[in-house]
């Protein structure tokens, strides 16, 4: 009897929290279509200060991709003069590369995310930042120009 209690106590979490969604659910391909999904090519000169506060907010912002479902806007911002040595959102990108990974890893497992990115044919190693101003709308960054 105790076992079955210790057993039912460990399953609630699970059964009251998805670990990932799946790319073939239902709800995630209604949010991301439903979801107004833009794109924009700019220079990271135009974009500094925003681009190195979603850096800086990195962690926060893996936390956040992998608990939204839905989002109203979903803007993909790409940066095709990225990468230059030297810059300062390089030299931000290098000393957070291991959050970064962990915002990737929070892309992949989100249906809603992942697809938006892959229906732009952007590969996760791309991506640099996600910003999220408000939680209905939210701006991921990436290296390279539209596609």
């Amino acid at each position: 009897m105790f076992i079955l209690v210790v057993v039912a106590f460990l399953l609630v979490p699970l059964a009251q929290q998805p670990l990932a969604q799946g790319l073939q659910s239902e709800e995630a391909i209604d949010a991301i279509v439903g979801s107004d999904v833009k794109t924009e090519e700019t220079t990271k000169e135009n974009q500094v200060e925003r681009i190195l506060a979603a850096i800086e907010n990195t962690r926060e912002s893996a936390e956040r991709v992998r608990k939204a479902f839905n989002v109203e806007t979903l803007e993909i911002v790409f940066l095709p003069d990225l990468g230059e040595e030297g810059g300062e959102i390089e030299k931000a990108i290098e000393e957070h590369d291991e959050e970064i990974e962990t915002l990737r890893d929070s892309i992949e497992g989100s249906a809603m995310f992942y697809h938006a990115i892959d229906s732009r044919q952007i590969l996760l190693q791309d991506v640099v930042a996600v910003e999220f101003a408000d939680n209905e709308n939210v701006a991921i960054f990436v290296t390279g120009g539209e596609r």
